[in-house]
């Protein structure tokens, strides 16, 4: 939906009087929305490449949590083996 003439001559002055009255903030302002527009911009740019893109890799930090949870599960599927072995802990039959 449009701006009216009269709302887009109002948010000119507001913008006027905001700049003249505080120029950092007015900046700042700026810059967050120029970011925003890269931003999305961005997005836009990668939901084109999704809808093209093969089926993604796994995070680095899931592979990193899936190794951990192997070697934990294959130490204490050792110390199991070593326990039972042990002629201490054997059950007697």
């Amino acid at each position: 939906m449009a701006w009216s003439q009269d709302e887009e001559r109002l948010l000119l002055q507001i913008e006027r009087h905001l700049t003249d009255e505080d120029p950092r903030l007015a900046a700042r302002l700026e810059s967050f929305n120029e970011r925003v527009q890269r931003k999305e911009h961005g997005r836009r740019k990668n939901d084109a490449k999704k809808k093209r893109r093969a089926p993604r890799r796994p995070r680095r930090s899931t592979i990193i949590i899936m190794v951990s949870w192997v070697l934990m599960a294959t130490l204490i599927a050792t110390l199991l083996v070593l326990a039972l072995r042990h002629e201490a802990a054997a059950l007697p039959f």
